[in-house]
């Protein structure tokens, strides 16, 4: 029995260790083949571990600039930044004695240290540092969207378990400005920020940029090891977008149309300025409006200058009396009957303004000048003729898009199939067309007949390498008039402003002629499809130029149902808009005044260079010239001056002089704005401005010393509307406002 039950036991010792041994040798083989190899099941473990202890980023790509014609920024990345505490104790858990835990370990020093930064009470905080159970905490509004600065701040502070998660954000530093031009970006679901419209969506693929990457290896507390195999792809930038506009013109713009959207609560206005030579848009805005950093109840996504066909109106008569001036086929002074107006084979008959009365009999050229319906549709139906004047709308490009290089443009509709539709389209009723359609039609008028595309991107540059990869030039987008012709059709639309009879007196600029013509469209009532009645129930608008003779600028401007006091005329918004943007912007591009009587009567100078004379000799030679030389500084040698030599300046004009030395405030009372602006470039001033015709009232008072990059605001206005001063230069306002004060 026991020598059974021996041999039972050693038979089960024997199996046992002959199992053991196979899974000894396996094992060993295993361990054996591993090292040899360096790999398992087909895994290279070195590189395996590598993968482990490498950590990878994505570095982004910075998104590229927007600027406007003079490289001022409209547009770009500024990171900001969301701040976290890790309050989860075995993150830290296997962090060194010495070394600062990995989590907020002291509650109540960082909420005190983070309270002031953040904005945020200390309680606040320190409830959400108390949670218990999540690994991480947030401190809601307050710690998200963080600038560069505010995390310096904390991180300074060195606080324990405070990270921080950066986000791409766009920034646009003037707000509420050209916002329909320059769009905005919003991230798509892999985060990164995608242009949603305007520039930003146009130029999305130049803009953009390529992310780059990095990785390195690092131990188990992140640091970087001594040998970290660090791997760097750089990231290509996205490129920068020049655009047209001009900052300080938009500027102009923006304001207006804030002042008198406050002023007159309409129900939509459009605005857009354009260098009629070249077709270069300087401005361009809506109202409704948006802040494109804030995003929020945007009310018109639509960019309705290229966007919204609407029935012009009457600024339509311009290519109506343009078309038959170059046909050959139009008499100014032959007269016509006034009133009303029914075409053959037509049963409804056409009005003018007055409520049909007319004028009686009236030629041509007054018809213009007093918006005639009449005389437009006898201009089209009798002189041109139907398929005359259809081939001419054509030539103007009044039935398709311009081809502007922004997204979303729309084109008009031409209703053109009976005769009321003819005559109808001749002032501006039924056919559609679009703000930015109107103006590139005008340029032919502005331009001597050659008719320019409009444009908004003026390049794009590589900002690595400075390379220009895309230019744009002025391009002739047809010569549908003669030069001619658009020389007689200026002078008509002179007299709609500078007439006795002209219905666009009101548009009239102090120092610059101008030429244009005003439009009082109708408004279709989408429930009853009647055009609509009531005092402010239209679109009041105005297309001009300006100087007439040789515009350098042409402005469109409208203004959609304007709430009007009993008093005020309708045109009396847009004309506010015109009047301050034209007038501000042409003395700012230094374009020479060309109305005012003065000036008629005073004989042209050549000027000549007196740079590196004396102060002395200099003055003297410009005196002797018939010009008013003013010093700026103590030296006594001329070093700069303005205007530039070798122009043709006005008898009397300022010639402005730089020496070195200290440069002090003049009194600027009665300077025009040409004036203060050459002080301000040679003096290093930046010259803010307000109103229009001369100086009134300066920020810095006469006789301070000027330092460079020091801002002047000058307060201007038109003779007629400035106080008289006394003797100690008080004004009776001001007068009476010390009195008031003292009282």
């Amino acid at each position: 029995m026991a020598a059974r039950k021996s041999k039972s036991t050693h038979r089960v010792a024997k199996l046992l260790m002959f199992f053991f041994t196979i899974v000894f040798t396996v094992l060993f083989g295993r361990f054996v083949y591993i090292q040899a190899t360096g790999q398992i099941q087909g895994v290279d473990l070195e590189q395996w571990a590598k993968k482990k202890r490498t950590s990878s980023y994505t570095l982004s790509a910075e998104r590229g600039n927007i600027m406007d014609r003079n490289g001022m920024t409209l547009a770009y990345d500024r990171p900001t930044y969301t701040v976290q505490a890790i309050i989860d104790e075995t993150y830290s858990k296997d962090v060194p004695s010495n070394r600062d835990p990995l989590h907020v370990d002291d509650i109540d020093k960082t909420a005190q240290a983070l309270a002031p930064i953040l904005g945020m009470e200390e309680s606040e905080i320190h409830a959400r540092l108390e949670k218990e159970g999540p690994f991480q905490v947030e401190f809601g509004s307050k710690g998200t969207n963080l600038s560069q600065d505010q995390k310096d701040k904390i991180e300074e502070l060195e606080l324990p378990g405070i990270i921080f998660s950066e986000e791409p954000t766009r920034f646009y530093p003037n707000g509420t400005f050209a916002s329909h031009i320059l769009g905005f970006t919003q991230a798509d679901e892999t985060g990164e920020l995608t242009g949603a419209m305007g520039i930003e969506e146009q130029k999305e693929e130049l803009l953009k940029g390529e992310d780059g990457a990095i990785s390195y290896e690092r131990d188990k507390y992140n640091d970087k090891l001594l040998d970290p195999n660090e791997v760097i792809k750089e990231p290509d930038d996205g490129s920068n977008v020049y655009l047209t506009i001009d900052q300080k013109v938009q500027t102009f713009l923006e304001d207006a149309m804030s002042k008198v959207n406050e002023q007159y609560q309409p129900k939509s206005m459009t605005a857009v300025v354009m260098d009629p030579k070249t077709g270069e848009i300087l401005a361009l805005s809506n109202r409704p409006s948006f802040n494109p950093n804030l995003r929020s109840n945007i009310q018109n996504w639509y960019n309705d200058v290229i966007a919204r066909p609407f029935e012009p109106g009457s600024t339509m008569k311009i290519f109506t009396f343009a078309s038959a001036i170059d046909a050959g086929v139009y008499n100014g002074e032959a007269s016509f009957q006034s009133g009303s107006y029914q075409p053959d084979g037509s049963s409804d008959d056409i009005h003018d303004h007055n409520n049909g009365e007319g004028w009686g009999a009236i030629p041509y050229d007054e018809g213009f000048a007093r918006s005639s319906n009449v005389a437009a549709g006898k201009v089209a139906y009798e002189m041109l003729g139907p398929e005359l004047y259809r081939e001419y709308l054509e030539k103007f490009n009044l039935t398709k898009e311009t081809g502007i290089d922004l997204p979303g443009e729309a084109s008009g509709r031409l209703v053109y199939d009976t005769p009321l539709d003819v005559i109808t389209t001749s002032f501006g009723q039924a056919t559609t067309v679009t703000p930015i359609q109107q103006l590139m039609a005008a340029s032919a008028v502005a331009n001597d007949g050659k008719m320019m595309k409009p444009y908004v991107i003026s390049e794009v540059i590589d900002p690595d390498t400075g390379d220009t990869l895309e230019e744009k030039k002025s391009e002739v987008a047809g010569e549908p008039i003669s030069s001619d012709a658009a020389k007689q059709t200026r002078q008509l639309m002179e007299k709609v402003v500078h007439s006795e009879e002209g219905t666009g007196k009101v548009y009239a600029l102090n120092d610059y002629t101008v030429a244009g013509k005003t439009g009082t469209a109708q408004i279709v009532d989408p429930e009853t499809r009647r055009y609509m009645t009531g005092k402010g129930n239209h679109i009041f608008s105005f297309l001009g130029m300006a100087p007439a003779d040789d515009p350098e600028l042409m402005m469109y401007v409208s203004v959609e149902q304007p709430e009007l006091e009993p008093t005020e005329v309708g045109n009396e918004p847009s004309s506010h808009i015109f009047k301050t943007v034209m007038e501000n912007s042409l003395h700012y591009l230094d374009i020479q005044p060309d109305k005012s009587n003065v000036v008629k009567k005073m004989k042209q100078v050549d000027l000549t260079d007196v740079t590196e004379m004396s102060v002395t000799k200099a003055k003297k030679e410009l005196s002797q010239a018939g010009l008013e030389p003013f010093v700026l500084g103590s030296g006594g040698e001329v070093t700069e001056m303005l205007p530039m030599p070798n122009q043709s300046l006005l008898e009397g004009e300022r010639v402005f002089l730089k020496t070195n030395g200290t440069i002090r405030m003049p009194d600027l009372t009665g300077w025009s704005l040409r004036e203060v602006l050459n002080f301000g470039k040679l003096s290093g001033l930046k010259v803010n401005y307000i109103g229009n015709g001369f100086v009134y009232d300066q920020g810095i008072q006469p006789d301070a010393k000027i330092t460079e990059d020091t801002y002047l605001t000058v307060d201007l206005k038109p003779p007629n509307e400035q106080a008289p001063k006394d003797e100690d230069g008080q004004t009776e306002e001001d007068e009476e406002e010390t009195i008031e004060n003292e009282e």
